[in-house]
């Protein structure tokens, strides 16, 4: 009896050992169930965080995004003003009202995202000045190294640039070439010489010239002498004079197009004389007010005269700076151009009005060449020789 007491309790005992480790297994599982409960709670935790600093991240950016909206609407408005105050008033001068003045297409707007004018644009137009060309192209440089489309360069820039080794002039469209040479596959420039809208037309008048380097060498020369007219506008020299500074400079302008890789022709063009009348004969043009406004604001002192006449001018005329670089490369080339010469010692040298006037009578009638046409010989040479036979401002050959 007791040993079947002993094996009964012995059972039970088993039994409750087997339960407990039931329990315990369930307890365990329960455990790690928490655990893994607990761990999934902390990870959520740890990216609610991150979210919340993305988000108070997004929001700082959103704030100093809408700073830079602001500040950029500031400076668009302050720009709209200048045009307003100063272009639209001008020409509603030479209009006859404001009424009269043109207003541009609402589709058009300004922007300071050149990376977005340039990816969302096949045609660009660079209407900059001369100085300020090579900063722009090596801001373009990179995005059109990333820029899947062909682009085209519409360059209306007349102005030269002189290299500062060599002191050779280098026209815009070479400026832009050698910058992007590169690249020279997946862009072209073309150049615009001189255009005109009529006042009842909506299309652009155009005549086709492929000699890009004579249209751009004469649409930056005409600029200096268009300074020499202004300033003879302000002098008694008798009617003729402005014929003189167009019929020489023309001469001059023919000369050095042809040394620098252009044609005789290109004068002829509209480009040419077509664009010099324009620039002399129209109160528009910035060049021909720059000479009008030098003489009259003239102080003595050839810096200090340039600043007052650019703060009577809408825009920067290019003129100026392109005297400084043609005088450089006449200089080193020993080549006689008296007009131009001429335009450099007026706006860069002289001391007073009297010395001015002279400089216009040196160089109108005392001019070393006497005839008002071109031999078959010296035709001739200048077809082989481009680079050496020009007349000389001093040595054997300045008397050719």
């Amino acid at each position: 009896m007791l040993a079947d007491q002993i094996a009964a309790e012995e059972a039970a005992l088993q039994g409750l050992y087997a339960e407990y480790e039931g329990l315990e297994s369930s307890l365990s599982g329960r455990r790690n169930a928490h655990a893994e409960k607990e761990a999934l709670l902390r990870a959520r935790e740890a990216e609610l965080r991150e979210v919340k600093k993305i988000i108070d991240r997004y929001h700082q950016e959103g704030s100093e995004l809408d700073l830079n909206s602001r500040e950029i609407a500031i400076q668009m408005e302050n720009l709209q003003r200048n045009i307003r105050e100063k272009h639209y008033e001008d020409l509603a001068r030479r209009l006859g009202g404001i009424d009269k003045v043109p207003r541009l297409s609402p589709k058009v707007y300004a922007t300071n995202n050149l990376e977005q004018v340039v990816e969302n644009n096949d045609f660009l137009f660079l209407s900059v000045t001369m100085d300020r060309l090579p900063e722009i192209l090596n801001q373009m440089k990179p995005i059109l190294e990333r820029k899947s489309t062909h682009t085209c360069f519409i360059s209306a820039i007349k102005g030269l640039t002189a290299s500062e080794i060599n002191r050779l002039l280098i026209t815009p469209s070479r400026l832009i070439r050698s910058n992007f040479f590169t690249l020279k596959d997946r862009f072209d420039v073309v150049s615009i010489g001189n255009g005109f809208i009529g006042s009842n037309r909506r299309e652009l008048t155009s005549f086709y010239n492929f000699d890009d380097v004579g249209i751009e060498i004469c649409g930056a020369l005409k600029n200096i002498a268009a300074n020499l007219k202004g300033v003879t506008d302000c002098l008694d020299l008798g009617d003729s004079i402005p014929g003189t500074i167009f019929s020489r400079s023309g001469v001059e302008m023919r000369s050095l197009s042809r040394l620098l890789g252009g044609s005789f022709q290109a004068f002829q063009s509209q480009a040419g004389v077509g664009d010099m009348y324009v620039t002399f004969s129209s109160d528009a043009s910035k060049n021909h007010r720059y000479g009008r406004f030098f003489y009259e604001l003239f102080t003595g002192n050839s810096i200090e005269t340039h600043l007052k006449v650019l703060q009577r001018i809408d825009g920067k005329p290019e003129g100026p700076n392109t005297i400084l670089n043609v005088h450089k490369f006449l200089e080193k080339r020993n080549m006689y151009s008296p007009i131009f010469h001429c335009a450099y010692k007026i706006f860069n040298k002289e001391r007073s009005r009297e010395e001015i006037r002279e400089q216009i009578l040196q160089a109108t009638q005392f001019d070393r060449r006497t005839n008002e046409f071109i031999g078959p010989l010296s035709r001739l040479l200048y077809r082989l020789f481009p680079n050496l036979w020009y007349r000389r401002n001093r040595g054997f050959l300045a008397n050719q």
